[in-house]
């Protein structure tokens, strides 16, 4: 793996590199037609987009950025579920005390000179300034269900951000550039990438209400069905009927509490791999693999302040935080490092 890494980290910098020489020495010596066939030509998305640092990267699975029709703008300061009229930041802050900032997010700062704060505070971070900040990426459920209310919870009421949200049905919404500083892991915050992926959650076992409510078994297997209270659930791909990936709930340690979860759907697995290998491409510092003992077993547990300083990869918000249980014991950490690691793989060995 660190053969695959060490290629596709020289690879991705030196094709950029290549295309940007090639550019400017068209723009230099060629017609400006003979960039662009006409003033004003439209550059098409095809849908699999994320943004960093302004520049697009595909991933192959659906994304909606903040900046698409029904995407989530972790940048707005207004709420974005109330009553529009009620939305702004100066009712905002009377109607709920909880939101003390108009920011959601701010700066990634910590290890930054001077000079290089001065450089990005207005926005203008270079991706090789950013490959230097960014090793970790931080898996969490939103104890919401699905995306739409998880944006409402976290932007409307609790002043918080996330870099992207992971819905039932697959679709990755990007709510920041992942130049920022998102709110969502802590002291992780500053080095890492945050995903809330929506699922209900994990809970004790002789406290399954909630899972009940979310979760039946019929003759097709076990279904998820959002409770009607929810009202509309904002999904993409309408009708679905979501399924966990693993029909029977799963029953795991994390932080020493024993703990019951329905995994999440192969929808979400499948989006999540290749978000997570298209990451770990761009990120040189951002390992794929996932905190392992001795014994390369996962650990079910907070990081140690030394082990937490040294990791470069793949982490839940259970090894950032000890008040923390997400992913979930459902978690299947070995499908979506095992299946990003493929990917990569195979990046190489096309080139």
């Amino acid at each position: 793996m660190s053969d695959v890494r060490s290629q596709l980290r020289h690879s991705l910098p030196s094709v950029s590199l290549t295309i940007t020489l090639a550019v400017a020495a068209l723009a230099a010596w060629l017609p400006a037609t003979a960039i662009a066939a006409e003033v004003g030509d439209k550059l098409v998305r095809t849908g699999d987009e994320i943004m960093v640092c302004g520049q697009l990267f595909h991933t192959t699975a659906p994304v909606v950025l903040w900046t698409d029709p029904k995407g989530y703008d972790a940048y707005r300061v207004e709420r974005r579920f109330s009553e529009y009229e009620s939305s702004s930041w100066e009712k905002s802050k009377l109607q709920n005390p909880g939101l003390d900032t108009p920011n959601r997010y701010n700066l990634r700062k910590d290890k930054l000179t001077k000079e290089q704060i001065e450089q990005v505070r207005g926005g203008g971070w270079t991706l090789p300034l950013l490959e230097q900040v960014v090793d970790q990426f931080v898996m969490h459920y939103d104890v919401c269900g699905v995306s739409q209310q998880c944006f409402k919870i976290l932007h409307d009421h609790r002043g918080l951000s996330v870099h992207f949200m992971l819905d039932i049905d697959g679709t990755i919404y990007q709510t920041l550039d992942l130049k920022e500083r998102a709110w969502h892991a802590t002291i992780s915050n500053t080095r890492s990438i945050g995903i809330e992926i929506a699922s209900i959650g994990a809970y004790p076992r002789d406290n399954k209400a909630v899972l009940d409510r979310w979760y039946s078994h019929k003759a097709e297997g076990t279904i998820l069905h959002p409770p009607r209270s929810l009202g509309h659930l904002g999904l993409r791909r309408d009708p679905f009927q979501g399924q966990p990936d693993r029909p029977e709930p799963v029953v795991g340690t994390i932080q020493g509490r024993e703990l019951t979860q329905y995994d999440f759907t192969p929808q979400q697995y499948d989006s999540l791999i290749k978000l997570t290998a298209t990451l770990c491409r761009i990120f040189p510092k951002l390992d794929c693999k996932y905190p392992t003992d001795e014994q390369g077993q996962l650990i079910p547990h907070k990081l140690t302040d030394e082990q937490w300083q040294d990791f470069g990869g793949v982490l839940g918000h259970y090894h950032v935080q000890l008040n923390k249980i997400d992913p979930g014991p459902a978690f299947n950490w070995e499908k979506v490092i095992g299946g990003a690691s493929e990917l990569l793989e195979k990046q190489v060995s096309k080139q």
